[in-house]
């Protein structure tokens, strides 16, 4: 099973001393960081940082972006959950037992919630 979480992030670069500049000084760059597997600790995040496919606090996850990368970071922007069929499957099944810790009746809702339309699951990888 194999599946990503991915952001747009624009970062900025501060150079060091009066000297030297950069241009540009910002940048969008794509963010990759992978999912826990359905059920372990952390394969909520998709439930506690999204919300209808955006991110739900653009201030958390910039300082997040930036202790992962090391630079300022002014600006993220959630792209996609990218998974393999069997993890996808995984997390379909895990939402259907857990359905009370999301405040829903179905899957689909779960889904469309928080993830909005933005799951792309590669067929053929399962």
């Amino acid at each position: 099973m194999d599946a990503e979480y991915v952001f747009r992030v624009r970062v900025r670069i501060d150079p060091a001393g009066e000297r030297v500049r950069v241009d540009p000084a910002t940048f969008e760059t794509t963010l990759y960081r992978r999912a826990d597997p359905p059920g372990d600790e952390g394969w909520l995040f998709f439930r506690d940082n999204l919300w209808r496919g955006e991110v739900n606090d653009e201030k958390h996850h910039r300082a997040m972006a930036e202790e992962a990368l090391d630079v300022p970071v002014d600006s993220v922007a959630f792209s996609a959950l990218r998974t393999d069929e069997a993890y996808f499957d995984g997390m379909k099944a895990e939402i259907a037992e857990s359905l009370d810790l999301f405040n829903a009746d179905s899957v689909s809702e779960v889904i469309s919630k928080y993830l909005g339309s933005s799951v792309e699951v590669r067929e053929g990888d399962a």
